[in-house]
């Protein structure tokens, strides 16, 4: 490997140090968050004629490491066991929110399918990443083997419309929502620890010195499973390869989220989204972003009916259902922002009742997120026609 080729390598692996330093440093750049910086700066990369020679290889082997590495770190501190304490409501809210998704998302494909030979690959990361999150949506990229502009157009697409969303929950939501649910009964049982733990500034910690150690065990046995997924992935067709490793190195990590002292290696969900942060660098510093610009708008009619049809759809289920006003909202919160916005939401509604059922449910997304995407994708294809 020559020497430029090494120098975007250590540029890809930790620059995204330097944009977690500008989070904890800057409040305003925290909000905007560290995945948006970092596809900012992946732009701006690959917009410099600076990329040296063989840098396509580089780029797709780093994808191709990086997604298989964080699924597991991100889910070995996932607490599986509590799924069956999830009450009755929440739980209903979730299973009507995740059918209103895939109900969406399934009518907008036969709406717009005409636009675009590749929207059932679309479809199938809308399903991931509204049932789980960003790195639903970057696995399911590598799974149904989306190409670059694709991807990022999606991306960005549904950071903007999903940031429209999440204010309109906060400004207006539980306002608006009442007027058909009934409101959330209090029972005084909230917790100040979870929601002060959930609302602190976490992946700064991945950079302290006291963390190299439980954070050098977690990537070796996030490393063994990703070596038992590729060894399984010999034995199946080449063109179902990435396929089994992502869904394998899933089952796998949920498997041993069950270890308790797998469970309880401190900062492994960060060290994940450390590696999506390195995906979302390389990924986009290979953009063409003449081609973005030549985009059809039909994407992002595609992504707004998605997020405001599937909200729609699952209020008026849980109206049927008398499903609480508050649990509707932290539930869609969770599966169409992903767990970090629950918080936010269980703050500016001012119940603390609804944080753990909430991260709960976004937990439970991220482990389905891959599996239904990837067959909700695969239907359409064969009969969607």
């Amino acid at each position: 490997m020559s020497l430029p080729l090494i120098l975007l390598a250590l540029f890809y692996v930790f620059a995204p140090m330097g944009v977690l330093h500008l989070c904890h440093k800057y409040p305003f750049v925290n909000k905007l968050g560290a995945v948006l910086i970092a596809y900012a700066a992946g732009l701006l990369l690959g917009a410099l004629p600076i990329m040296p020679e063989g840098h396509g290889k580089l780029q797709e082997m780093i994808m191709t490491i990086s997604i298989p590495l964080a699924i597991p770190l991100l889910l070995f501190s996932s607490n599986f066991r509590q799924w069956s304490a999830l009450a009755g409501k929440s739980l209903l809210s979730m299973v009507l929110a995740v059918i209103s998704v895939v109900v969406t998302v399934t009518i907008g494909y036969f709406l717009f399918r005409d636009t675009n030979p590749q929207l059932w690959k679309v479809s199938g990361m809308l399903v991931g990443v509204y049932t789980g999150g960003t790195p639903n949506l970057a696995s399911l990229k590598l799974m149904l083997d989306v190409d670059e502009n694709t991807y990022i157009l999606t991306h960005t697409y549904d950071m903007v419309i999903s940031a429209a969303y999440f204010f309109l929950l906060i400004f207006g939501g539980r306002q608006v929502f009442r007027l058909i649910l009934p409101a959330f009964r209090l029972s005084g049982q909230g917790s100040n620890h979870l929601m002060e733990e959930a609302a602190e500034d976490p992946y700064w910690g991945i950079l302290q010195p006291g963390m190299r150690r439980p954070l050098l065990t977690g990537l070796a046995i996030s490393l063994l499973i990703f070596g038992i997924a590729g060894g399984v992935s010999l034995l199946v067709p080449p063109s179902l390869t990435m396929v089994t490793v992502i869904l394998l190195i899933t089952s796998l990590g949920i498997a041993a989220s069950f270890v308790k002292r797998i469970r309880q290696i401190e900062k492994s969900f960060e060290l994940g989204m450390y590696l999506i942060l390195i995906f979302s660098l390389t990924v986009s510093s290979m953009v063409n972003v003449n081609e973005m610009l030549k985009a059809s708008p039909q994407l992002i009619y595609y992504i707004t009916l998605v997020i405001f049809g599937s909200l729609l759809l699952h209020v008026l289920l849980a109206a049927i259902f008398r499903i609480d006003t508050d649990t509707v909202m932290i539930t869609s919160t969770a599966l169409i922002c992903s767990p970090p916005f629950v918080p936010v939401i269980a703050g500016a509604l001012k119940n603390r009742e609804i944080l753990v059922p909430g991260l709960t449910v976004g937990i439970i997304g991220y482990a389905i997120g891959n599996y239904l995407g990837y067959i909700v994708a695969n239907l359409l294809h064969a009969y969607g026609g």
